[in-house]
């Protein structure tokens, strides 16, 4: 299964200002039957977004019209919780290709990675910048470079750098995954191969 390519993005935002969103408040385990990446998206933070009668929650800043974009910037702690990969498939199904937080719990990091979103990890108070900036101002830009691994607000000099590892790095350039990288190595580990016997 191929996935987007991931190079430099720029974009508005939607700010979730919340600590320790774990996997089941990104994605409730009532909808985890589908076994494809498809479809999750309607249901990304189900519970916050709408009520028990199904009606939409006017407060929530998915519901709220000043917000949109392809970066989810939240809480420090984000991604806690189950080790779920539909939680990584939820948020990229509903249109976000970069998430931005001060802490990623590991297996939600890994399983975004595996799946074509990148998670942007900063310090916390570049995370307090970002905050304040849309927050006040939701037309704002974000630059995410993936190749520089920079995080910027557009306009000013507020940026700072990220890590990420090597190898997932390539892939995401590439839109590959890890099936896909092979085969693009195929001929090496053929010729490998070769001469080692």
């Amino acid at each position: 299964m191929a996935i987007e390519k991931v190079n430099t993005i720029v974009s508005t935002a939607v700010p979730l200002s919340i600590e320790n969103v774990d996997t089941d408040q990104i994605i409730p385990a009532r909808f985890l039957k589908a076994t494809t990446r498809e479809g999750f998206g309607e249901n990304l933070f189900r519970d916050w977004r709408y009520d028990k009668a199904g009606a939409t929650r006017e407060d929530f800043v998915l519901n709220q019209d000043a917000y949109s974009g392809t970066i989810l910037v939240a809480g420090k702690n984000f991604g806690s919780g189950s080790s779920r990969e539909h939680a990584a498939w939820a948020i990229y199904d509903y249109g976000f290709r970069v998430v931005v937080s001060s802490f990623f719990a590991d297996i939600f990091k890994n399983n975004s990675l595996n799946n074509g979103l990148l998670p942007v990890q900063v310090s916390e108070e570049f995370l307090q910048k970002l905050f304040t900036t849309i927050e006040g101002d939701p037309s704002t830009e974000i630059l995410v470079s993936l190749p520089d691994q920079v995080i910027r607000i557009s306009g000013t000099d507020i940026e700072e750098s990220f890590e990420i590892n090597p190898y997932k790095k390539e892939c995401l350039l590439n839109g590959y995954t890890d099936i896909d990288y092979l085969i693009s190595i195929k001929d090496k580990i053929e010729a490998y191969e070769m001469h080692r016997n």
